[in-house]
């Protein structure tokens, strides 16, 4: 299952923080041999089939069937670049006897 880091949860907690119930919507945008092309959006409620994943402090993830399936074992984070935006990356998990994200 895809998990999120605290930083992951804060960020989409404020973008989605306008509407009641809404949600970071993962979709796969293209399938590539290496892995997928990813498009998001944030999305009043999930769409049928979605999977939802949320956080105690009420972050809410909408996953597409097949984009949840490529996320399956990957971590949600959220990065700043040199201007000072905050981007969303997605990585591999640790190993079991590594650090573990917040889910």
């Amino acid at each position: 299952m895809l998990a999120m880091t605290d930083a992951a949860a804060e960020a989409i907690s404020a973008l989605t923080a306008q509407q009641e119930n809404s949600g970071l919507r993962f979709s796969v945008q293209a399938q590539q041999d290496a892995g997928a092309q990813l498009a998001l959006s944030v999305a009043n409620e999930p769409e049928e089939g979605d999977q939802v994943l949320g956080t105690e402090g009420g972050a809410k993830v909408f996953l597409e069937p097949q984009a949840a399936e490529f996320l399956d074992d990957k971590v949600l984070d959220v990065q700043q670049d040199e201007q000072g935006q905050l981007n969303f990356a997605v990585m591999q998990q640790a190993s079991p006897d590594g650090d573990q994200p917040a889910q």
